[in-house]
Parts: structure tokens; C-alpha cells; sequence
């Protein structure tokens, strides 16, 4: 039986994630070349050797969290288009990080939009699949969208992991697993029940 979200805690949820890596990471990455877990290690991996820094690191692992969510007993993917993978994913890591790490989860299928609008030559290099599901996400921004997108307090770090996600498909490239990169998932965790203690 799949736990409900309430019964997970900061003790237990790098654990938890972990095994949903280890038990579904081999899923199919939506007609891409590598699959789910491989493609979130690879953002990861290629973060961790260019030494960003670790909310950057541990949002590109978790971007695409909400293709799980199912896992957590609260959400059901039904949507055969766009799933809103983002928002769910998000809402479900909320309660254990930072808004940073949240914000990378909510926005990177925002920061695809703004990117097209604003970058011709980002456009041209996005793979044939990324290209499709732009035009289910309701393709590149208006102005009004782009002035709102680049307001968002963790702008840049929305960025950095969308360009990670576009990375993190190639077939050929070895990475570390999931466990490799646990320690510092949990200092994230760590780091948000701090400041939510402070501000009690």
C-alpha cells in the first residue's frame, strides 16, 4: 500500500524518494532517449561536476517528481496531455524543502515558455519531444507572462534547472544513483525545518 503524504516526515522522505527512484526510475521519459530516473540524475550529475550549488543540484534531481506522485497516496495523473506534473510534484515536496527547491519543481515547465520567448536559439536546440509537449503547455509567453516569470524570487535557479532538464538526455552517459546525491537532499530538508522552527 502507497503512503498517504501525511504519514511521511523529514526523517523519512529522502528515504522515500529514494525508493521511488529505485522501483520506477527505469519508466519511460516521454518518448526520450533515456528514462525518468536517468534523465533527473543526469541534470543532477551534470550540476554537481560544472559545482552549483547544492539547491540547484537537488532541484534538477527533483524536477520531474510530480511524474510520481501517485506515489504519495494524493495524486492521480488522469490528464492524457499535459498531466500539470509540475504543480503536483511541487505540492507534494513543499511540506520537506526550501521554496527554491519547490519553485525549480513549479516552474520549470514555465521557464521552457519563457525561454522560447525570450531566446531564439534555446528554441532550436529543444529535442523533438520537448517540442510537443511546449505546444500542449501552451507554447512561448506573451509579455505580460515574461515580465510576471522574471519577478519570481528564484528566477535564476528556475533557470539553471531548466537548462539541466534539457541536458539530461543522453543515452550514452553514466551517473551516479540517487543515493549518491541523498545526503545533500537531506540538508535540504534540514535547511526548510530550520527556517520553518525559526519562524515559529
Amino acid at each position: 500500500m502507497k503512503p498517504d503524504i501525511d504519514s511521511l516526515t523529514p526523517a523519512t522522505i529522502v528515504d522515500f524518494i529514494g525508493s521511488i527512484f529505485d522501483r520506477r526510475g527505469d519508466e519511460e521519459y516521454l518518448g526520450e532517449p533515456v528514462n525518468m530516473g536517468q534523465h533527473m540524475l543526469q541534470g543532477a550529475t551534470i550540476a554537481e561536476q560544472n559545482d552549483q550549488p547544492e539547491e540547484i543540484i537537488v532541484g534538477a534531481l527533483l524536477h520531474d517528481i510530480g511524474h510520481f506522485t501517485s506515489e504519495f497516496g494524493t495524486f492521480a495523473m488522469t490528464d492524457t496531455e499535459d498531466r500539470h506534473h509540475e504543480d503536483a510534484g511541487a505540492e507534494v515536496l513543499e511540506r520537506f524543502f526550501p521554496s527554491v527547491i519547490t519553485d525549480c519543481v513549479r516552474y520549470h515547465v514555465a521557464a521552457k515558455r519563457y525561454l522560447c520567448a525570450t531566446r531564439p536559439e534555446y528554441f532550436r536546440r529543444l529535442s523533438e519531444a520537448s517540442v510537443h509537449s511546449l505546444n500542449l503547455q501552451g507554447g512561448p509567453m506573451d509579455e505580460g507572462e515574461v515580465a510576471a516569470f522574471e519577478a519570481l524570487p528564484n528566477f535564476e535557479q528556475i533557470i539553471a534547472v531548466r537548462y539541466l532538464d534539457d541536458a539530461g538526455k543522453r543515452p550514452d552517459m553514466v551517473t551516479p544513483d540517487y543515493w549518491h546525491f541523498a545526503p545533500m537532499v537531506q540538508r535540504m530538508v534540514d535547511r526548510h525545518m530550520e527556517a520553518q522552527r525559526a519562524s515559529a
